[in-house]
């Protein structure tokens, strides 16, 4: 008899399916929706098949999206972009640092202050946004891009997976190159940053979702298009009294989707890569 799958396997198989499944439904709900321009249709197919599969192919909820003038779609996906490009950058430099010093320094009390670091992850982001707030309120920073980015640049899960990465490289590398006269720092620039890409791409993949994603904090400092992301300009379809367009919404939606989508292709082969080496030791 001829196996179809190797023993042990069809189990996992299965369950691997149910949570593609659960995973890809609602996209595929959305983008049907998206598609279909006619809202009473969209209404009355909601929770059904037909939601599914799309029977009626057309594009305009997406021009309605994208020449919206109430509503500026692509100001707002360049102020996401903005937001989103440049916690990244600043957020891996510092974080990096930080977590380099902690594994590969030598100042006292380097594990407590990782330990304390850590801890902060347990505090919810929700306590600290109304302090954050009248900060921000004093220092004359609402309604800019620097007080959507200040919040995102210390990450405490990105200095920990930086730290565990640093903490596994060889001293032998760090040695060697201190006879060649290397400083700390060029260490750090010229060892430990080329060899961290693939926890680079994690940290970058975890954050950009986190920043992208931003709605609370976004929708309490910003007051219009000129800097407000996509999140908070998506939550106005919700916010009257009139019926929500849902063609409209999904098509939105997609289009704040794809970003995402195409970010985590580019860095998916060195996610992966980070993901399988956290669990080889040595």
């Amino acid at each position: 008899m001829i196996r179809i799958f190797p023993r042990g396997t069809l189990m996992p198989f299965l369950f691997a399916c149910t949570v593609a499944l659960g995973v890809l439904l609602p996209l595929m709900m959305m983008v049907t929706i998206s598609l279909n321009p006619d809202e009473q249709d969209i209404l009355v197919s909601m929770g059904s098949l037909k939601s599914f599969i799309p029977e009626t192919v057309s594009f305009q909820n997406y021009i309605d999206v994208w020449t919206d003038p109430a509503r500026p779609f692509f100001r707002y996906m360049m102020n996401t972009a903005i937001v989103t490009v440049a916690t990244l950058l600043i957020s891996i430099t510092i974080n990096s640092m930080a977590a380099f010093v902690v594994a590969q320094g030598s100042l006292p009390g380097n594990k407590m202050v990782l330990l304390f670091v850590v801890a902060t992850i347990a505090v919810p982001a929700e306590s600290l946004v109304l302090p954050q707030l009248i900060l921000a309120g004093k220092l004359g920073l609402v309604d800019t891009y620097v007080v959507q980015i200040l919040p995102g640049i210390a990450n405490a899960l990105s200095i920990f997976l930086f730290f565990q990465f640093f903490s596994r490289i060889p001293k032998d590398l760090f040695e060697a190159a201190e006879l060649d006269g290397f400083s700390f720092f060029q260490k750090y620039r010229h060892i430990a940053l080329p060899l961290s890409k693939p926890v680079i791409s994690a940290v970058a993949i975890l954050q950009f979702l986190e920043m992208w994603n931003a709605y609370l904090w976004p929708v309490m400092v910003t007051r219009g298009p000129e800097v407000r992301p996509l999140t908070v300009a998506m939550g106005a379809f919700f916010g009257t009294n009139q019926r929500i367009p849902w063609g409209d919404v999904m098509a939105f939606a997609v289009s704040m989707a794809v970003p995402v989508i195409l970010f985590f292709l580019l860095m998916q082969r060195q996610f992966i890569a980070s993901v399988m080496s956290s669990g080889v030791k040595g």
